[in-house]
């Protein structure tokens, strides 16, 4: 255990010295100057400071004061040696923080008990911040097993959607990163575009209650067979929407409204602007992009560059414009993506 001891008087600092080298596991570091002990407090955590009151340059309480300002020195005690009984003063003193008062002149067994008192106050305190520490440290552990559990839950799921889908699962990996993209260039917080890189994949989840006929269809579906087909946005949401997990919320916001458009024109809703929460403005970008560069069973894949002149005439439209900038923003890390999760790979 570290002691400070402060005293303008050098016979005292000496006094003091000689009562802590009493106590068993200490060492002390010595001042009679407050301005430099609190320039050495500041890059040097004690355990215990013992200070004189009455002092030229700075009495006890303004030391107390400047030591307290510091971080996580809340919990450090101080003991106030002084030999003025004024009420007034020690108040002031506890206000300031001061731990404990010993009056002048010292009883060597009084002090010796008082800071062996104290020292075992700030011990407790250490080991509980380390415990409080190991604790938090089980709890991020824990959490980030159900993290995974909950992602290895939603990888499943998606998977599922695959399986029924003519899309392949570098759609999902695609539209994913892409839609990370976006949230990225338009500046939403790290933990933002995280959730919106895992939630996306399971914006196609409502197709498991497509029919096969429908689903399948290699030719144009009629009215009644794209009514039936736009459903999957509602089924989407409805599978997704249960429980409190967040993550699965967020994935049923995306399933429900990626197919709204920006002029109103989409479904299920018919919803508009702003209106359209953001993540779904985002993954119909990313959706779209992918699935108009992609090939499918029905289609040839469109070049690069017609997609991105028929988006970019979209916008306004079927899009945000402002997700369709972000989107063209830094269009290398587009293709890269493209290029790191192609169907063949």
């Amino acid at each position: 255990m570290r002691i400070v001891i402060i005293d303008d008087i050098q016979m005292n600092v000496t006094l003091l010295e000689h009562l802590i080298r009493k106590i068993p596991e200490c060492e002390f570091v010595t001042f009679t100057d407050p301005r430099k002990a609190i320039d050495w407090c500041r890059d040097n955590e004690p355990d215990l400071v013992v200070v004189d009151y009455m002092m030229q340059d700075m009495d006890g309480i303004e030391f107390t004061r400047l030591f307290r300002s510091f971080n996580h020195y809340g919990s450090i005690p101080v003991l106030m040696v002084t030999a003025n009984n004024n009420t007034g003063v020690r108040h002031e003193a506890l206000i300031s923080g001061v731990s404990d008062f010993l009056n002048k002149p010292l009883d060597n067994v009084e002090f010796l008990a008082r800071a062996k008192n104290l020292l075992a106050l700030r011990t407790s305190h250490k080991q509980l911040s380390t415990h409080a520490e190991w604790l938090s440290q089980e709890v991020r552990k824990a959490t980030a097993e159900i993290v995974a559990r909950e992602q290895e839950t939603i990888f499943c799921l998606a998977r599922a959607a695959e399986y029924r889908d003519p899309e392949t699962g570098a759609h999902i990996l695609r539209m994913a990163h892409y839609s990370k993209h976006i949230a990225c260039v338009l500046g939403l917080p790290l933990d933002q575009q995280d959730l919106i890189l895992e939630a996306a994949p399971m914006h196609d989840i409502g197709k498991v209650g497509t029919p096969d006929s429908i689903l399948l269809k290699p030719g144009r579906l009629t009215d009644e067979e794209l009514i039936i087909m736009k459903q999957h946005a509602v089924i989407g949401y409805e599978v997704l929407n249960t429980g409190s997990s967040h993550l699965l919320k967020m994935a049923a916001e995306i399933a429900l409204t990626h197919h709204e458009k920006f002029d109103g024109s989409g479904y299920p809703r018919g919803l508009a602007g702003n209106d359209i929460p953001l993540f779904g403005r985002i993954v119909a970008v990313a959706d779209v992009f992918d699935a108009l560069t992609s090939s499918r069973p029905y289609k040839k894949a469109w070049s690069i560059e017609r997609a991105t002149q028929l988006m970019q005439e979209r916008a306004g439209k079927h899009f945000d414009p402002a997700c369709i900038d972000a989107f063209f923003t830094d269009f290398d890390k587009v293709l890269a993506i493209k290029n790191k999760f192609s169907d063949h790979a």
